[in-house]
């Protein structure tokens, strides 16, 4: 390389974007792409009419619903920084790959609706970054359209997600009445329609504008004044050590579509957000990202990404140290050593080999089915592995088969990769090994079956068993096929694992009273 590697680690931020679905999402992805140059065209992400889709929509399903149900991988470059975006789904039955999504990440923007306030996929996805303790920076987004008061989406986001917050900028009007923002921590305001090239104007000492300008005779820029001059008395202070901690909150008003606050919000941004920090191993130890030693962990699994090439790429966070395209890895949990010489980095479905990465990057291995979610990949004689990925008990369960019995070679198939991605869980039944498939929602096995027909060319059946209680056991050696019945499903997971749906609780309930030795567990 020719920085050196200390320069190009420092110099990566890789962040996700976070929302309730429809809050702006996708949009801001693509305009964020556009000021980093990876696209040429910042258009309208669900123009259906012109057949316009965000970059990072790629899959055939997300474009026919207007939704993001993969996580997909972005990156660009951006004054001096290499900048890795994980456009996470926006819909809560994809909740667990967001999840999972979240352990790949330095930072996090959430993306709040101006109109809707605080919606609860946000609050779900931001207890997960809360949980993590990384810094989370808010854009509150479509100011061109009528919402709520900014000071009332303020104290919103401080009671509800229970977080700190500090305005970076400050509308100025909203709706049809947006005139721009007041920005606090340039000392300018940003225009939304400047005449002519005057785009920013400065703020004086006393904190109104330094020029004159017909917005100073506006109850909006007047009102502007007396909510900053508050802020300024009764909000919190700036404080970069607390943001670090993910203890406060920079907050952004502008709107994605319009591309109205973004470029100001992407620099700013990149100034506060942190570098790659280091991750712990499962024996407590941190793992430096400018340590020597190559290592990373595998967050996510997309088979045919290409259709035409029946791919599957396991997507790696690198932790700590270099790539270089051919170098040798251990994997400890198979306890083999793999060569990485097909590798790729992303622009949605756009893909180019890599050669060499550092600590914070994202890269996509070819895998042939040797990686699984979770998996540590290590250089040298490293054999740590990182702590494990969470995973979540399903609640939603269909037993599935091929309409075509001649057609089960495929199905099997399909099933195992797909399976492996970690949208759905795999379950068969111990003595007619009948498939189950389990879920956090609906929306999964829709996905599921678009999936096995356009990819697979298999045509598949559920038949709905409709919601269950997942508990898999401790002490599997004491459990008898004689305690299973209709209300007590026993089957095996994709491990072997044995487990036990249940009807509902009070079956549950009833079983523990009835064999108080076994003892059960969730997983998240």
């Amino acid at each position: 390389m020719q920085k050196n590697i200390h320069d190009e680690i420092t110099s990566r931020r890789t962040f996700a974007i976070i929302s309730h679905p429809d809050a702006g999402k996708t949009t801001i992805t693509e305009k964020l792409l556009y000021f980093g140059g990876a696209i040429r065209d910042a258009g309208t992400v669900k123009g259906k009419k012109s057949g316009k889709f965000a970059t990072s929509d790629w899959m055939e399903i997300e474009k026919q619903r207007g939704i993001s149900v993969t996580s997909s991988v972005l990156q660009f470059d951006y004054d001096g920084k290499r900048v890795n975006i994980l456009d996470t789904p926006g819909h809560e039955d994809f909740s667990e790959d967001t999840y999972r999504t979240l352990m790949a990440v330095d930072a996090a923007v959430m993306m709040v609706d101006s109109a809707k306030g605080i919606e609860p996929q946000t609050i779900k996805l931001f207890k997960v970054c809360k949980m993590r303790g990384i810094p989370i920076f808010t854009f509150i987004n479509k100011m061109d359209r009528q919402g709520k008061e900014p000071l009332e989406l303020m104290e919103e986001l401080e009671e509800v997600l229970e977080i700190q917050s500090y305005a970076m900028n400050w509308p100025i009007g909203m709706g049809k009445e947006f005139l721009g923002i007041y920005d606090r921590f340039n000392k300018r305001v940003e225009l939304a329609r400047p005449e002519g090239n005057e785009r920013f104007l400065p703020i004086d000492g006393e904190g109104e504008l330094a020029v004159e300008h017909s917005m100073t005779e506006t109850s909006y820029y007047k009102q502007a004044l007396e909510d900053v001059m508050l802020l300024n008395e009764a909000g919190n202070d700036f404080d970069e050590e607390r943001i670090a901690h993910g203890e406060l909150t920079p907050v952004f008003f502008g709107s994605a579509l319009t591309n109205f606050g973004v470029q100001t919000f992407l620099e700013t941004f990149l100034q506060f957000a942190p570098p790659p920090q280091p991750r712990k191993t499962r024996d407590g130890e941190d793992i430096d990202p400018e340590s020597e030693l190559f290592s990373g962990f595998i967050f996510k699994i997309q088979a045919n990404m290409n259709p035409a090439h029946r791919d599957r790429i396991a997507f790696v966070r690198i932790v700590s140290g270099e790539f270089e395209r051919g170098m040798s890895v251990n994997v400890p949990r198979l306890s083999k050593t793999f060569k990485l010489t097909q590798t790729t980095q992303f622009l949605a479905d756009d893909r180019e080999t890599v050669d060499e990465a550092v600590a914070g990057d994202i890269i996509g291995l070819y895998d042939t089915g040797n990686y699984q979610i979770g998996d540590t990949v290590v250089g040298g004689k490293g054999s740590f592995e990182f702590d494990a990925l969470p995973q979540f008990t399903p609640e939603l369960f269909v037993r599935v088969a091929a309409k075509n019995v001649m057609k089960s070679k495929q199905f099997h198939k399909g099933i195992l990769q797909l399976v492996q991605e970690g949208a759905i869980q795999y379950y068969k039944t111990l003595h007619t090994e009948e498939v189950i498939l389990g879920a956090v929602g609906q929306l999964q096995f829709e996905v599921f079956e678009h999936r096995m027909k356009a990819e697979y060319h298999v045509d598949v059946q559920m038949e709905i068993m409709g919601s269950k209680v997942a508990r898999w056991i401790e002490n599997e050696e004491d459990v008898k096929e004689s305690m299973a019945g209709q209300r007590a499903l026993l089957v095996k997971d994709r491990h072997d694992r044995k487990v036990f749906l249940f009807e509902n609780e009070f079956a549950m309930r009833w079983f523990h009273d009835k064999f108080p030795d076994i003892r059960l567990y969730n997983l998240l």
